[in-house]
Formats: C-alpha cells, sequence, structure tokens
C-alpha cells in the first residue's frame, strides 16, 4: 500500500543542479532565465497548501504563486534529507540521509541526522555525494550559504552545505540583506539563504496559528525586499523542504506495545515510523501486522517495496550501502495522525509535524523573481 506519488513538473532536486546550469550559460530544465547570479531561498516548512491558504499574507510571494508554480520534494519529506537532495540533486537513496533519525549499523544505533552527530559520525562517509557548491567552486563561480549562525560548524551543515562559503545572519531580514551584498559583490554566484523560523513556529505552536502565519508575513516582507533589490542579471528563487500538517493531541496514535515486539530500532519520525527489526523476524510478516491493526490510518511498506516502489529515488540508483539505514519496515501516515511508541514520548509536544507522502507535505512552492 504505498502513497501515491505526488507528481509534478519539477522536482526540488532540480532547482540548484539547474541554477548552476544556468549561472554557466548551459541549459536549464525548469526553463530558468539567462542569470549570472541566482539565489535560491528555502523556506522551512512552507508548503504549497499553507501558502495558498494564507496568500493574504504573502503579497509578495503572491506575486509569483502560479498554476505551474508547485513541484514535488522526495520522501522521507523531511529537513534532513530534502535539504541534502537540494543541495546535491539526489535522493536520500543515493546520499545516504534517509530520515529525520536514521540507523547508523556500524554502532548498532539510531543517528539523529540533523543535531545527533558526534565523534563515532563522519558527514563525508554518510554523505559522500558532491554537493552543488563543490561542484560550482570547481567551475570557478563563487559558492555562499546564508544562515543562523547556530548551523554554522554543525555536522549537518558539513554533510549538506560544504564546498560553500558560510555566511551567518541572525535574522530573516539580515539574511535577506546578506544575500543583497552578495549579489552586488560578484560577477556570477549561487547562493543559499535559509529561513527556518517558520518550520520552528509549526512545530512548537502549529501551522494554522496565529504564530506561523506572522512568521510567513515576516519572510515574506524581507524575501519583498530582496526580490525588489535584483538586478537584471539576478534570479531568486523561493522554494521549501516540505510542508507542514497540524496533530492534535487526540489524534496521536500509540499502538499497542506488542507491535515492537520484533523492533529492535526505532528511527524515522512520528509521521513515517522506520522500523529495523530484530533478527530473523520477516519484514512482510510484521508490515501486515502493522497494517491491518492500523488500517486507513496509514500506509505499511517493506524496505524492498519502498525501494522498488521508486520512494528513495530511482531503484536503480539507491546505493547498496545506504539500504541498511532504512528500515526493515516503514509506517507512514495517511491521515492526520502520529506514531508514537511511548505514551510520554517528548515528541508528542510538537503541533506541526511532517515527513510522510501526503500532498500537504510533498508539494512546495518554487517562485521565480527576476531583477528589472
Amino acid at each position: 500500500m504505498l502513497p501515491a506519488r505526488q507528481d509534478t513538473r519539477f522536482r526540488l532536486a532540480e532547482v540548484l543542479p539547474d541554477s548552476l546550469a544556468t549561472v554557466l550559460g548551459e541549459s536549464s530544465q525548469l526553463g530558468l532565465p539567462p542569470a549570472r547570479r541566482i539565489v535560491v531561498a528555502l523556506v522551512d516548512g512552507l508548503g504549497a497548501a499553507a501558502l495558498r491558504e494564507r496568500i493574504g499574507h504573502a503579497r509578495r510571494l503572491a506575486s509569483a504563486f502560479t498554476r505551474g508554480s508547485t513541484i514535488s520534494v522526495g520522501f522521507p519529506s523531511t529537513t534532513a534529507a530534502m535539504i541534502t537532495t537540494l543541495t546535491t540533486g539526489a535522493d536520500p537513496g543515493e546520499h545516504g540521509l534517509v530520515g529525520y533519525a536514521a540507523l547508523d549499523a556500524a554502532n548498532d544505533r539510531v543517528l539523529n541526522l540533523l543535531n545527533g552527530w558526534d565523534a563515532q559520525s563522519d558527514p563525508l562517509a554518510w554523505q559522500s555525494v558532491p554537493t552543488v557548491f563543490e561542484r560550482a567552486v570547481a567551475a570557478g563561480i563563487p559558492a555562499v550559504v546564508i544562515a543562523p549562525p547556530r548551523y554554522r560548524d554543525s555536522r549537518f551543515t558539513q554533510a549538506a552545505l560544504r564546498g560553500a562559503e558560510y555566511l551567518p545572519a541572525a535574522t530573516i531580514e539580515e539574511r535577506a540583506a546578506r544575500a543583497v551584498a552578495e549579489l552586488r559583490r560578484h560577477e556570477r554566484l549561487i547562493a543559499y539563504l535559509y529561513i527556518p523560523e517558520l518550520d520552528v513556529v509549526a512545530h512548537r505552536h502549529g501551522v494554522e496559528s496565529g504564530e506561523w502565519t506572522a512568521a510567513l508575513e515576516q519572510a515574506d516582507a524581507a524575501l519583498g525586499e530582496l526580490a525588489r533589490a535584483l538586478g537584471p542579471d539576478d534570479l531568486l528563487l523561493v522554494t521549501a523542504d516540505h510542508g507542514v500538517v497540524d496533530i492534535p493531541a487526540e489524534s496521536h496514535v500509540v499502538p499497542d506495545a506488542a507491535l515492537f515486539a520484533e523492533v529492535r530500532h526505532l528511527a524515522g519520525e512520528p509521521r513515517c515510523l522506520q522500523l529495523h527489526l530484530e533478527p530473523p523476524a520477516d519484514a512482510a510478516a510484521t508490515a501486515a501486522t502493522w497494517q491491518r491493526v492500523l488500517g486507513r490510518s496509514a500506509w505499511v511498506a517493506t524496505r524492498d517495496e519502498a525501494v522498488a516502489g521508486g520512494l528513495f529515488g530511482e531503484p536503480g540508483r539507491v546505493d547498496a550501502r545506504i539500504l541498511p539505514r532504512i528500515g526493515d519496515v516503514l509506517v507512514g501516515a495517511r491521515a492526520r495522525v502520529a506514531f508514537y511508541r511511548d505514551s510520554d514520548s517528548p515528541a508528542r509536544g510538537m503541533v506541526g509535524q511532517h515527513g510522510s507522502a501526503t500532498p500537504e507535505e510533498m508539494l512546495v512552492p518554487l517562485l521565480r523573481f527576476r531583477g528589472a
């Protein structure tokens, strides 16, 4: 019972590689206009559905939000996986960051791929695909990342953003202003501007909250200022890594402990669990049991089914070395629910969530702004 594919004309994986191609004067799959300098602004958690519902609070973004400006992200719809897909042009089955948390088989543990790295986890070993930034610099194009200071020295940054000069800026407004300065400083440029604030607010208060709407207005104003500062050879692309759905506490599902009897490690996140089983448990039998218990609220698949179905990228391109990081069984939410192993899980404090393959999570905007 694999989820339906969210087919769109373009995909997140194409955005940065096509931006580099455009700056190099090559053809673009996205049909980007000629540009010598491109800023790709990623607004973490800005789903197309949420933007459409609050379009009156995003007047500047609204001007570029048309019927053809929605693209699909990959799976799973989570930050660690999808930022890396953006910055490498590869799917998780190739770049290796296959979820929010994934099995570190060498150390028999689950590793948080955003902020759980330690001395036992080498970012270059986990993610060996060259980034678009590395390819840009090799081609003589400056590459910069403009993001909050707290991420500058993180191991996730080393895995996903290596090759670019990291330019820290604390607020959304400061980041947008720094992007303008970089556009004026370089003859040619690939810049990545990261705005995490909406996702942070969504987890805490929900995407349907007043706080999230206020954060959208703030991002819209700053990006509007950036768009107005573009010159004739500049291009701004605004996109996202995933959307968000609000999951009220009454929609939290804590399955009977017996379902976890064969689970050695639990990875993924509440909207898409990845179950790593104790040998010699049978993945197909375990998947059938979970599907029978959860019914229409979830889709359940074995690793083999998920890979063959293209969830982690083109089946023939999924790296065999990465397969053990993917759960033996995947449990994804179809409905507005989230799954927890324990009733007292700290993650139950999150309101806005993502990770599964619903349209609200998988479809994001790709907005284009060209300078005059």
